[in-house]
């Protein structure tokens, strides 16, 4: 008896020490971010010292990815290890949208979750709330809490899109009863004043679109009436986000955690607080990326007070690549001079070019990842399937078709990572680590808003990155047989799971 209560308690105090070797996670994600914004990758007109430090200490993906070259599909893909383009509604959401992750599904916070994780989303959230025809003046049945988190502080959807509050778990902050909030992405509110009828109101004008209701002096996509106590204050957000990112960590030093800090910046309105105005000579767009620097060095900090830097793993990483001018008289063209936020690559937001993906991708955890430089091909839309791996379980891989555990490639252990990669901006195209194809388009070849070149052509693109990074000459006449290979893959991994 002696024998099996010992060895009970041997067997007891192996598992306490195996759960005590799992890493907290923290995936700081910024919104818009450029491969060429931050000074690891090249850039030399913003000051990012934190995320330049995270590069110094971690490993500097060269070739990561974001799962789409637009947020809300690659927020999706990147939850559920699922590409967006495999299912409808997955395309960029109004504020007032139902979300669209099935209430119970597997997502890269349930594969934490269910392994004894306290679970934390905090910032831009835009997959839709609710079930639809949102009541915001009541409890919230489809929130973040249903796939996977523990904890929540979010916006519905993005800064620039009513309505302009804050959610904690299922309920908006700070909501005065007698003064209800109603939205519309339809008709605006009698007697209200909007951007395009009141340019008079306005401390940022729109330069397209962004011209419906006025929040703070800013007028936004949809229309909102009431709520008024509850409303956000732009140059206030990096820091309220921040503040509930960071006391999350604090309530969970003791326990393993997971952290999905969800940076509004540099998305437009670009309003950066005070203290940041006129710390790049790039404008708006410059200063709330040395916001964002500084969200990231709080984190940071943070981790470092608790005691907490070895035992966690960071990511920071963007949900697609950077845009200039995208709705708001900012200076943002005007003042760019020579920085090129997609560094030497083409294309950027919206684009089938490799600016719309590839986006800052760095990973830390001290001790066990050795510093450097990686060129492995990764993606987000891996995290689920990573994550379990990390911890040594077991995934659900039937609701994460797309997801692989690339687990050893973000430690470093795997100099490779993905054979092939699938690029999402409105078409597709295919990768490898040399070559990559964009199927025909008739599609136009710039947006008329942002520049931005989409990437659509009447013939096939074929490009050899590693000669062209650049993607400047399409070489698909000169090698057929690496066109029909990459079809057939594409085709290959499309028919896995056709798109509903």
């Amino acid at each position: 008896m002696k024998y099996l209560i010992g060895l009970h308690l041997l067997i007891g105090a192996f598992l306490a020490s195996a759960e005590d070797q799992r890493p907290n996670i923290v995936l700081l994600y910024a919104d818009d971010l450029g491969f060429g914004d931050l000074g690891a990758y090249g850039a030399n007109a913003i000051p990012t010292p934190n995320m330049d430090r995270l590069a110094k200490e971690g490993l500097r993906f060269t070739n990561g990815h974001a799962p789409s070259a637009t947020c809300t599909p690659s927020r999706y893909a990147m939850l559920t290890g699922e590409y967006a383009w495999r299912k409808k509604g997955t395309g960029i959401l109004p504020g007032d949208a139902a979300m669209i992750i099935e209430a119970g599904r597997t997502t890269m916070a349930s594969v934490l979750q269910t392994n004894g994780y306290q679970t934390c989303v905090v910032g831009k959230w835009h997959l839709g709330l609710g079930v639809g025809n949102t009541d915001w003046n009541k409890p919230l049945s489809k929130t973040p809490l249903d796939i996977g988190f523990t904890h929540s502080f979010i916006m519905a959807a993005t800064g620039d899109r009513v309505p302009c509050v804050y959610m904690r778990d299922r309920e908006v902050v700070g909501l005065d009863p007698k003064d209800p909030i109603e939205v519309s992405y339809q008709n605006p509110f009698p007697g209200l004043p909007t951007g395009s009828a009141n340019p008079e109101l306005l401390k940022m004008h729109p330069s397209h679109g962004h011209d419906q209701a006025i929040v703070n002096g800013i007028s936004r996509i949809g229309y909102m009436k009431g709520g008024t106590a509850a409303l956000w204050k732009d140059e206030d957000m990096a820091d309220t986000f921040t503040g509930e990112a960071v006391k999350f960590i604090d309530s969970q030093k003791d326990k393993p955690f997971f952290l999905y800090f969800a940076l509004h910046d540099p998305h437009v309105p670009r309003v950066p607080h005070p203290r940041f105005v006129g710390k790049t000579k790039l404008g708006p767009r410059g200063d709330v990326i040395v916001q964002a620097d500084w969200c990231v060095g709080e984190i940071l900090n943070a981790l470092d007070r608790l005691g907490l830097t070895e035992k966690t793993l960071v990511i920071l990483s963007s949900d697609n690549g950077p845009v200039v001018d995208d709705g708001y008289k900012d200076d943002a063209v005007k003042l760019l001079g020579d920085h090129k936020p997609a560094g030497v690559l083409r294309g950027g937001k919206y684009s089938k070019f490799e600016g719309g993906t590839r986006v800052p991708f760095i990973t830390r955890w001290p001790g066990k990842i050795k510093p450097g430089v990686s060129a492995a091909l990764v993606s987000q839309v891996d995290f689920p399937h990573s994550f379990a791996g990390l911890i040594g379980k077991k995934f659900d891989a039937v609701t994460a078709p797309d997801s692989l555990d690339l687990h050893r490639a973000l430690l470093g252990e795997d100099v490779v990572g993905r054979e092939y990669l699938i690029e999402h901006a409105g078409g597709l195209a295919i990768r490898t680590a040399q070559w990559k194809y964009i199927e025909q388009s008739n599609g136009q070849r710039k947006t008329k808003e942002t520049n931005t070149e989409l990437g659509n052509d009447t013939v096939g693109q074929l490009y050899d990155l590693l000669a062209d990074p650049g993607e400047k000459n399409n070489v698909v006449k000169e090698h057929p047989e690496v066109v029909t290979k990459m079809k057939q893959e594409l085709k290959k991994i499309i028919g896995k799971n056709p798109p509903q």
